[in-house]
């Protein structure tokens, strides 16, 4: 692994618990890690600590399998070649964008300055710019910037905290998958903080969810939404609700028996034996639901947002019970209106009645009797 943070605690003051606890991940060289969670899940304070900025109490922190950081030990920030990105840019409004990214290259030779800075400003899409000044720039276009100058030294890591905070919501995923290109192109590490989710999808190899100073999972996109780690990541990824589920032996297969119906034919589902009188929690996302008009359970809709190319509809069963569903935007059905809906899920993600966030999900069997 390129960066290896190990069981890092970070902790501030004398405050009970660490903001940061027993916090363990990698990344390769040339892979780019994303942090994201609540507001003051230690997102933020993790990337300091890697950065150097923050002294830490307890693990290590690795770079090339060097230790930069270990406790009453740490390599200065500015001696460990890391480019950091931030939330507001901090470009310099009295300099030309060219002087803005030779910033951190300036005791390179004049014709090295400039060769790199044409080199980058070309990588960021902004060739021909670097005599304009950032208040005659997009907010788009001033990140470009801000990635340019960070880039320019050639870090051996990138470290972006919500660097896109600022800018329109409808900018942020476009420029998210931008910004993964550029990274990509030149070859970078890089970690990256954020708290919105298309935007992890859209440029990490590699996504952690934070919670309360924990890492719950570091994984890829597809497994975190598909097989989250904890109850916590199963809430916080995506769309989705947890209605109370009883897993039964059939034959050779097993049934969760729902407020929504049975569901049948899963292909991986725990056995009953998971949990006491096969009483558990079934986590339901929004596309585990399909309209159907036909169908017999009928839903009220309670509220709806226009995505475009769907709804998202939020409804409630005659039972009370709330579900969560992805609709063609085609099906324009008002609030308070009765749809049919039938559940289509191929596998189950099932947690014990009520558990805390921090609790793992029973490990799929195969359908089986035993």
């Amino acid at each position: 692994m390129f960066l290896e943070v190990s069981q890092l605690d970070v902790r501030y003051g004398a405050q009970p618990q660490p903001a940061v606890r027993g916090v363990t991940l990698g990344l390769r060289a040339g892979e780019i890690g994303v942090l994201i969670g609540p507001s003051g899940c230690g997102k933020t304070t993790l990337l300091r600590a890697v950065a150097g900025l923050e002294p830490v109490s307890h693990g290590a922190v690795r770079l090339a399998g060097e230790a930069v950081s270990r406790p009453g030990a740490s390599v200065p920030p500015e001696q460990r070649r890391i480019g950091m990105v931030f939330q507001d840019y901090a470009l310099f409004p009295h300099l030309s964008v060219g002087r803005n990214v030779a910033f951190g290259i300036h005791r390179l030779p004049r014709a090295e300055q400039a060769a790199r800075v044409a080199e980058v400003l070309a990588l960021v899409g902004l060739a021909g710019h670097a005599d304009r000044y950032p208040h005659e720039l997009s907010g788009g276009q001033q990140q470009r910037v801000a990635l340019a100058r960070a880039l320019a030294p050639r870090p051996q890591l990138m470290l972006l905290d919500e660097p896109f905070s600022n800018l329109d919501v409808d900018l942020r995923e476009r420029l998210a998958h931008e910004v993964r290109g550029i990274l990509k192109a030149a070859g970078a590490t890089a970690l990256f903080v954020t708290h919105d989710q298309l935007e992890a999808f859209a440029i990490g190899d590699r996504i952690g969810v934070m919670h309360e100073g924990r890492l719950h999972q570091w994984d890829d996109a597809y497994t975190l939404y598909h097989r989250p780690a904890t109850r916590f990541v199963a809430e916080f990824i995506g769309h989705g609700v947890f209605a109370p589920a009883t897993l039964v032996q059939r034959g050779h297969n097993v049934v969760a028996q729902t407020p929504l119906g049975e569901l049948t034919d899963l292909a991986e589902c725990p056995l009953p034996a998971s949990y006491p009188g096969g009483e558990c929690d079934v986590l339901l996302r929004a596309d585990d639901i399909v309209h159907d008009d036909d169908a017999p359970v009928q839903a009220r809709i309670e509220r709806k947002s226009f995505r475009g190319s769907e709804f998202l509809y939020t409804l409630r069963l005659a039972s009370g019970h709330q579900l969560m569903a992805h609709v063609p935007s085609h099906h324009d059905h008002a609030v308070g209106e009765w749809i049919g809906i039938r559940a289509q899920v191929d596998h189950v993600v099932t947690f014990a009645r009520n558990a805390q966030p921090g609790a793992a999900p029973a490990p799929a069997a195969p359908a089986r009797a035993v």
